[in-house]
């Protein structure tokens, strides 16, 4: 098996073991916090609060990084950034050209 194959194998095995997500980047995502308490929305991971948005309101990602072993998306809404967020609390679908998957989990509905 090809060197490159294997590296693939090792990674796609150990992110199942894990439990870790694959990245939303590129995704559409609806908040989905499951505290029901508003998401915090950072001016970077773990920075400054600058606002929050309720659930079911719906943001894209445009980037992510880990902080502290923990995943955080920066999101827009309506084409302008809003800031960073704690990632696992969006529910996403991701963008497959012109396929969308379904989503991992009902998506919660404003309330």
């Amino acid at each position: 098996m090809p060197r490159n194959n294997v590296m693939a194998a090792a990674i796609l095995v150990a992110t199942v073991f894990t439990g870790a997500a694959a990245p939303a980047f590129g995704a559409d995502c609806v908040v989905a916090d499951p505290t029901g308490t508003p998401l915090n929305v950072r001016s970077g991971p773990q920075g400054t609060v600058l606002s929050v948005l309720d659930n079911g309101v719906p943001v894209q990602v445009v980037e992510e990084r880990l902080h502290g072993g923990k995943r955080w998306a920066k999101v827009t809404a309506n084409g302008e950034t809003l800031g960073w967020v704690f990632a696992a609390y969006l529910d996403c679908a991701m963008v497959d050209d012109n396929s969308k998957s379904a989503p991992m989990r009902p998506r919660v509905a404003p309330q």
